[in-house]
């Protein structure tokens, strides 16, 4: 199960309420910061603008590729490693609204990570040091150390130890 806090909203779902969650002025500023970083081909500039503006936590030498979209409500709650790469397109949600509820959770992603174009990250999830996430997944879950995943839903495809012995064929 990820890692979420619930939030309960009566009446309108909860999406209709956001502003109620969430200051208007933060998610503006956070939409501007995310515009320009998406579109940013200078790795270094593209960091400091996240880690000044949107509190995120982000490693040295870890690349957010073209297009990457970071939570736009709470990029606060996202922590990526070290010499990590975030593929083209993906996203990375730290909160999800509900009709009958909203969750909010931390995203943890380690050190040299590899996700692939187009993946999902869902809130409450931790993906471990040198793990792999191919193109397209939805992360769902957290993705154990240095395992080899990937689909809709997500499944591990190599565990450490296979990928292990695969790195040294």
């Amino acid at each position: 199960m990820r890692r979420t806090d619930r939030y309960p909203v009566s009446g309108a779902n909860s999406l209709w309420q956001v502003y109620k969650t969430v200051s208007f002025w933060k998610v503006f500023k956070n939409v501007l910061i995310i515009l320009i970083g998406r579109f940013i081909p200078f790795m270094p500039l593209k960091n400091w603008l996240y880690r000044t503006f949107l509190g995120m936590d982000i490693g040295s030498y870890t690349s957010l590729a073209f297009m990457v979209m970071v939570d736009i409500m709470f990029p606060e709650k996202i922590k990526i490693g070290q010499n990590s790469i975030i593929g083209y397109n993906t996203t990375i949600l730290a909160h999800e609204y509900l009709v009958e509820e909203y969750r909010l959770g931390n995203v943890e992603i380690g050190n040299e990570v590899m996700i692939g174009a187009n993946s999902t990250i869902l809130p409450g999830v931790k993906i471990g040091d040198r793990a792999v996430v191919a193109a397209g997944t939805v992360v769902h879950k957290d993705v154990p150390e240095g395992c080899f995943v990937g689909g809709n839903p997500m499944r591990i495809i190599y565990t450490k130890e296979e990928m292990d012995q695969r790195r040294k064929v």
